[in-house]
């Protein structure tokens, strides 16, 4: 009943909380989405590059998400800049490696079938090749959503925006009036965003992608 009372009385400021998060997360992982789509177009063709490209994004997932926000910190300053750098950095990092695996798997046959109808090589990169890819690349931006989702957290450490703040007003002042509460109805709602977030992904696979390839 505690909770439900404090959830009841803070509604407006919860439901502002739950926005920020949500649209910081949607953000990053809209703008990591496009970058890595477009690296993977650049370097999918050029086997050494592809496999480097493939290399350094699982790297790069290993870099702490803490100490990446710090170093942005000295050019950036504190707030939403260093937080959206970090968190798109680190949503484009699985969408790059699907990206690429999944365009590599494109059947050769298919390509030539559309070179031999005449189709330009952006054609046949846009209705052919990424079509077939995208199932792939989805299931790499499912897997960076639910990851900022939780990441995007941390961002309260640099007064970053969203339900990060609350979990750890309520975690620094444990013992302390409604701190329990504060701490996890943040975390409920991010469960929540990442619930939802997950189910307009499928929706959005059932609806974009080719009943063959389902």
């Amino acid at each position: 009943m505690q909770l439900w009372d404090y959830v009841q009385d803070q509604a407006s400021t919860l439901t502002f909380l739950t926005y920020q998060h949500a649209s910081l997360a949607f953000q990053t992982v809209l703008v990591g989405t496009i970058i890595a789509v477009v690296v993977a177009v650049i370097v999918y063709r050029l086997p050494f590059f592809s496999a480097l490209t493939l290399t350094s994004s699982r790297v790069a997932l290993t870099i702490p998400s803490l100490a990446l926000l710090a170093l942005l910190i000295v050019p950036f300053g504190l707030g939403v800049v260093p937080s959206f750098v970090m968190l798109a950095f680190f949503a484009t990092m699985p969408v790059i490696g699907n990206a690429i695996v999944g365009l590599r798997s494109v059947p050769p046959a298919v390509v030539e079938a559309a070179r031999g109808i005449g189709l330009p090589r952006w054609r046949i990169l846009v209705s052919v090749e990424l079509p077939i890819a995208w199932p792939v690349i989805l299931t790499g931006i499912r897997v960076s959503t639910q990851m900022i989702i939780g990441v995007a957290a941390i961002v309260a450490y640099v007064l970053g925006p969203g339900l990060g703040s609350l979990i750890f007003s309520g975690l620094s002042r444990l013992g302390g009036a409604n701190a329990l509460e504060m701490a996890l109805t943040g975390t409920i709602l991010i469960v929540i965003i990442a619930l939802v977030f997950d189910g307009l992904l499928v929706l959005l696979g059932r609806a974009t992608i080719s009943k063959g390839l389902q």
